[in-house]
């Protein structure tokens, strides 16, 4: 089984996150901040709350995240956006990787994509 998790407007053909039963995986698409004008430690607060929001969806919690890829603007914001994400993976933090890129989606500063799984 196969299912897309929709919470909302999305800017693209995607799905906020995908279930699949057989593995219990979770694919959270990468999430941008609603309030692009805010400063970096607020983007990254309110996109590690909305994929926490996706999770909840469907029973699962940012503890199950086992990895994500965090895209930045400017790589200079690495200590700040590391700051913030700690706060939300206090003990065993998911593996990652962090990538500069020339732009985002609607002017945003930060992505994060995230593959969670529940026992």
């Amino acid at each position: 089984m196969r299912r897309a998790i929709k919470t909302g407007k999305v800017v693209g053909p995607y799905s906020p996150a995908i279930e699949t039963s057989r593995t219990r995986q979770i694919y959270v698409s990468g999430q941008i901040a609603t309030d692009l004008d805010a400063d970096i430690k607020t983007q990254t607060r309110q996109v590690i709350q909305k994929i926490e929001n996706i999770l909840n969806e469907v029973d699962a919690f940012l503890s199950d995240i086992v990895k994500t890829t965090i895209f930045l603007v400017d790589i200079d914001d690495f200590a700040a956006v590391n700051e913030e994400y700690a706060k939300f993976f206090p003990s065993e933090p998911p593996a990652r990787a962090t990538i500069q890129v020339t732009a985002l989606p609607l002017g945003a500063r930060i992505e994060i994509e995230a593959i969670a799984t529940r026992d």
